[in-house]
């Protein structure tokens, strides 16, 4: 199984044995998430951008305007951390302060470069896949300037860490035995019923993709 390189700057020391490198779990969690978080240094001040992605191999592409800030900041190849969290519980202990979370995370570091006009039909097929699959045939095609005014960078990942928590709560050996609920309080995130655009909207059925989003 490939694993990422585990570098002093990459490495959880907090609870490492919640702690994986392997590709596949990284790759399941940035796969999941819809959005993700997107840290670098522009003007001598520190930013956290939240931005859509969709990951090809070890490579996030990343969804920007061509005339944006972040676009044209990211293009030169600055150090990036990428991040995303998943949120799976909310965990009661007998105590307040052993409560926690049950998560999925991913913390990577790297670094964006631009896309070509091929490139960038490829990534904008990567967004579409991800949000909805099976979206993107059931689109008119995308045109030429389209592709030319939206930016993707391919962010290549050089080193990524996964952090999991899940199980209920760690209390004190002492508190076991208080009359105190405990446990595990679950999230997911939920698709609703679709709600069609009344905008010139005609007698047109649910797609299939987005059919598949919803299973009441």
């Amino acid at each position: 199984m490939d694993t990422f390189p585990t570098p002093e700057h990459g490495r959880i020391r907090r609870v490492p044995k919640r702690a994986h490198y392997d590709e596949p779990t990284v790759h399941a969690i940035l796969d999941a998430a819809y959005i993700a978080h997107v840290g670098f240094s522009m003007d001598e001040r520190p930013f956290v951008i939240p931005m859509l992605h969709g990951r090809v191999g070890n490579t996030l592409y990343l969804h920007a305007s061509t005339k944006s800030r972040i676009y044209t900041t990211l293009s030169d190849g600055p150090p990036v951390c990428v991040t995303v969290t998943l949120l799976d519980g909310i965990v009661l202990a007998r105590s307040a302060f052993h409560h926690s979370m049950n998560y999925r995370s991913v913390v990577a570091h790297g670094a964006c470069r631009p896309l070509d006009t091929g490139e960038r039909e490829q990534a904008l097929y990567a967004f579409t896949d991800k949000l909805i699959p099976g979206r993107w045939d059931e689109c008119r095609p995308v045109l030429p300037k389209e592709i030319d005014v939206t930016g993707v960078l391919a962010f290549d990942i050089a080193t990524a860490a996964a952090k999991i928590r899940t199980g209920g709560p760690v209390d004190d050996e002492a508190d076991y035995a208080l009359p105190i609920w405990a446990g595990v309080v679950p999230l997911s995130t939920a698709f609703g019923a679709p709600i069609p655009d009344e905008n010139r909207q005609a007698d047109v059925p649910v797609p299939p993709s987005v059919e598949a989003l919803y299973k009441p």
